[in-house]
């Protein structure tokens, strides 16, 4: 193991400034050098990493405090736990990801063998967001680095106290010719308008479309993880209460800070009153007070926060909605008369506030949701399976749940990821490794035989065998 590249270092530094350009210069030379194809050496990286997180938990839990207000128990499972799982799953599958893969051959390859070779891209430019922030910068990094891949980490100024933790940690656990975390502070610009081998965006619909106009420049390929307006659909067949619990626990999970948070609900008229109801009795057990307790989160910033305050004053009706101006919280919202032309509907909301839309008709329902920008992810309550089925198999979205909300993102056997306006390609488990690989196809002739149809001259018995043989 070299040893050295664990350590600090500062050879790329000018005065308090990195060169980018050289860091990534240092970086394909190292790339290059074919260490990060080692699986050995790719094995070590990930278990190196592990025991430098396992060694800064509490310096994690407490700048996601600090950035946040997430308690230690949601810190562990939103974003710790969910590393940690990432981390195990490659470190148990590495060696069988990148074996080639034989596959099968067809006639006009006889005879021979054929194989995918995962290899990987070389220097990638991770971007991670501010509402999950070290889950979802060290995730993707996880992938990259199992795939064989040197990066370049840039995490979010918003949440720059778990910015500099991560950044410490990367610090401490690799050179940065391998792995380098930039200063959180750093425009986004100076660190896009490079030459990278992928790019991986996790954040907003509107930067991603900026970070894709840059990639598109230099054909770079990107996976964009971005967001959109997740609908919950609670039919009239569906068990309330437990539908209601559910809701609550997934919706003000990071006080509504999530890319697949419910963002509306979407409810059988007939149930409306019930649903509510029982909305309102669960957030009265589980977020009394929220706007003054420790354990809920605050809304990011003073921006956030005034956005969030300025939609609810578009609502006629509001049930909750009390707030905080010194600890930037607002409670849990329900929005009982919402529509679909209301202003709270016209962006993803991205914070506690909950619309109830009632529908009467199911094609209706359908009908308008396909007219809608295609969502991260869709949530469907019901016991009627046939119903689940028609939603999943009608509406195109990124992923989801059936009488649950929230939970496939913890599968890293499922793909994460979005469709068209939420995003592009995905990640978790190998669809990570998949991600950060480019899929070399081989096809290795036997010598033994050569068949002499595909040669010149090409004349009409030859184009009646083919005729026979290839259709």
């Amino acid at each position: 193991m070299n040893n050295n590249l664990l350590k600090n270092n500062n050879t790329f530094s000018t005065g308090n400034k990195v060169s980018i350009a050289h860091i990534i210069g240092s970086q394909r030379n190292f790339f290059n050098s074919g260490m990060t194809k080692n699986i050995s050496f790719r094995i070590r990286m990930l278990k190196r990493l592990k025991t430098v997180i396992r060694l800064n938990e509490d310096a994690i839990c407490n700048a996601l405090y600090k950035d946040l207000g997430k308690s230690k128990a949601e810190s562990y499972m939103a974003e710790i736990g969910m590393v940690y799982e990432e981390i195990n799953t490659a470190l148990a599958n590495i060696k069988k990801w990148s074996r080639p893969e034989r596959v099968a051959g067809n006639l006009s390859v006889f005879p021979s063998a054929n194989y995918i070779y995962s290899e990987p891209y070389g220097v990638v430019l991770i971007l991670a967001p501010w509402n999950y922030p070290f889950n979802l910068a060290i995730s993707p990094l996880v992938g990259a680095i199992a795939a064989g891949n040197c990066v370049v980490l840039k995490c979010s100024k918003s949440s720059i106290n778990t910015s500099n933790v991560i950044k410490n940690i990367i610090d401490k656990t690799f050179k940065k010719s391998y792995v380098f975390c930039a200063d959180a502070n750093i425009n986004y610009d100076a660190i896009v308008n490079h030459s990278y081998d992928y790019i991986f965006f996790t954040g907003s619909t509107r930067v991603g479309r900026i970070i894709m106009r840059k990639a598109a420049k230099k054909l770079i390929p990107v996976s964009l993880e971005l967001g959109g307006k997740s609908p919950c659909i609670v039919d009239e067949t569906a068990d309330i209460k437990l539908a209601a619990k559910r809701i609550v626990w997934g919706k003000f999970l990071n006080a509504g800070q999530t890319c697949i948070s419910v963002d509306y609900v979407l409810v059988h008229q007939n149930v409306k009153a019930a649903l509510i109801k029982e909305l309102l009795k669960e957030i009265s057990r589980k977020y009394s007070n929220a706007e003054k307790s420790k354990s809920y989160p605050k809304i990011i910033n003073e921006h956030h926060y005034k956005r969030l305050k300025d939609l609810m004053k578009t609502e006629t009706t509001i049930l909750g909605g009390k707030y905080n101006d010194n600890l930037l919280k607002i409670a849990p919202t329900i929005l009982p008369c919402s529509d679909y032309d209301k202003p709270v509907m016209e962006d993803e909301i991205f914070g506690p506030l909950l619309p109830v839309i009632a529908y009467s008709d199911t094609h209706k329902m359908i009908s308008k949701l396909k007219t809608c920008e295609k969502p991260l992810a869709c949530y469907i309550f019901t016991s009627d399976n046939t119903f689940a089925d028609n939603i999943i198999n009608e509406i195109s979205f990124g992923g989801g749940c059936v009488n649950d909300v929230i939970l496939h993102i913890a599968n890293n056997h499922l793909p994460f990821g979005g469709v068209g306006n939420s995003g592009i390609g995905n990640y978790h488990g190998k669809y990570s490794f998949d991600t950060f690989s480019h899929k070399k196809g081989i096809v290795n002739s036997f010598s033994r035989i050569d068949i002499p149809l595909r040669y010149a001259p090409y004349n009409n018995i030859k184009y009646t065998i083919l005729k026979k043989i290839l259709r």
